[in-house]
């Protein structure tokens, strides 16, 4: 039974069985064509036969070894590699389907290739996850044919193997390449540059470029050569991220949502301020306070931010502000900068919540950090062409304004903000980081 589960007709054998009943069917008219069809039948048997033998005299022809990293990255593409070897000594044709996990929805994730003898070759693929989580890669099924392709043998390659999606790693590990890379990348340089620091670090010699105004006279006139002021970054700062995990959170972005996205970006970001020796905390809220981690800056810190992170969950429930500001109160002691990521989407929302925000910000330093929506922008760019498109148009360009409107009110209150595309969240959020600690705001 085995080997007949295993045992594959093809397409092109089907086919020459209809060209035989195609010939026996013209032996009627001429006699002759019966002969032909009798030696055709005997020879497919035949050919059948001895590939039977050749396919499946061995006991394990192909194997088959795939790499995948032990944590995916979520939002990014992922690479998988699979190498492929067999042990017949003559060419084959391998139908390779690998089993991916189910949250990708991809059932017919195969590929075609033709191995000489005792030859082996390498396949990557990329894959791209959207949800955290385990996932789950399970048998390798390859189909081995020889060069006449009439039958088929199937081999089950055990390589079930569990991954772990968590946030972006990638995404983390490009942003602080781009922010501590001395030169500039190709592409567009979107990370800001700081200009004079705060802490003083050491006296050096002149190099092109240093700022002018850093130059210490006095050194200079006892070395006779020009000296300058190094500066460094103030350190130990408290830095908190605070995360909204109410149902306005779930709306989704090119297969992610906003949590996500935020997670993702928290992720980033806490790995900027480490490097720059600040400490670093976590806050997530929805109707009620969830994960809180003091800010700290040890080995072990960004290692549970990444597993914190990895656990959250969507809440479907409205996000109580005024809890929030209680327990900041209660838990984050002495003046920090708050990263807050929320979703205020009117201007009816903000004025509920802006008293809060504000004590909060007499407290702190806060940054509030919302989002646009890309698909309301495409809606009030489009061209309208019935009186139904002038009714969404209108009211998506009323929508964009209003968003506009909340970032203004809340500046006015002297609330930092970013009102940023979930896709530049990572970037815009170090940049306001970076822009504040610059400016010596926190």
């Amino acid at each position: 039974m085995k080997f007949i589960r295993n045992l594959y007709l093809t397409y092109r054998f089907f086919i020459l069985l209809l060209l035989l009943v195609v010939v026996f069917a013209t032996g009627f008219v001429f006699p002759v064509f019966f002969l032909i069809g009798q030696i055709a039948v005997a020879s497919l048997l035949a050919l059948v036969l001895l590939e039977i033998v050749i396919l499946f005299v061995k006991k394990n022809p192909v194997q088959v070894k795939r790499t995948v990293s032990s944590q995916l990255s979520l939002g990014d593409e992922n690479k998988v590699k699979l190498k492929i070897a067999h042990s017949y000594n003559f060419p084959v044709y391998l139908d390779i389907y690998d089993n991916l996990p189910f949250q990708f929805q991809i059932r017919d994730q195969h590929f075609e290739v033709l191995l000489g003898a005792d030859e082996e070759t390498s396949i990557a693929y990329e894959v791209r996850p959207t949800e955290r989580g385990e996932y789950v890669f399970s048998d390798v099924f390859v189909y081995v044919a020889a060069l006449t392709k009439l039958i088929q043998r199937k081999v089950v390659v055990k390589e079930k193997e569990t991954v772990a999606t968590y946030p972006s790693i990638l995404q983390m590990k490009k942003y602080e390449l781009k922010v501590f890379a001395k030169t500039a990348m190709t592409g567009i340089k979107k990370i800001r540059r700081l200009g004079h620091n705060n802490e003083f670090e050491q006296i050096k010699n002149y190099v092109q470029g240093d700022d002018i105004r850093t130059v210490n006279w006095k050194a200079t006139s006892r070395r006779n050569e020009l000296m300058v002021n190094q500066y460094q970054d103030e350190r130990a700062q408290h830095i908190y991220s605070v995360i909204d995990k109410s149902r306005s959170m779930r709306m989704p972005f090119n297969d992610l949502t906003l949590l996500d996205y935020s997670i993702n970006s928290t992720l980033a970001f806490s790995n900027i301020c480490l490097r720059k020796g600040d400490k670093v905390g976590l806050m997530t809220y929805s109707d009620k306070l969830g994960t809180k981690i003091a800010a700290e800056r040890n080995a072990n810190q960004l290692t549970r931010i990444i597993e914190l992170l990895y656990r959250q969950k969507t809440r479907f429930l409205e996000a109580n502000f005024e809890m929030l500001y209680h327990g900041i109160r209660n838990h984050i002691k002495g003046r920090s900068l708050i990263m807050l990521y929320t979703n205020i989407e009117s201007e009816y929302a903000l004025k509920r919540v802006l008293p809060l925000l504000k004590k909060i910000n007499q407290l702190h330093v806060l940054v509030v950090v919302f989002f646009e929506n890309t698909e309301i922008d495409k809606a009030a760019e489009m061209e309208p062409k019935h009186v139904r498109d002038i009714y969404l148009k209108t009211f998506a360009e009323k929508y964009k304004m209003d968003k506009k409107k909340i970032a203004r009110e809340l500046r006015k209150n002297t609330i930092q903000t970013v009102l940023t595309t979930p896709e530049k969240l990572s970037i815009d959020t170090i940049n306001k980081y970076l822009e504040l600690k610059a400016r010596g705001v926190i």
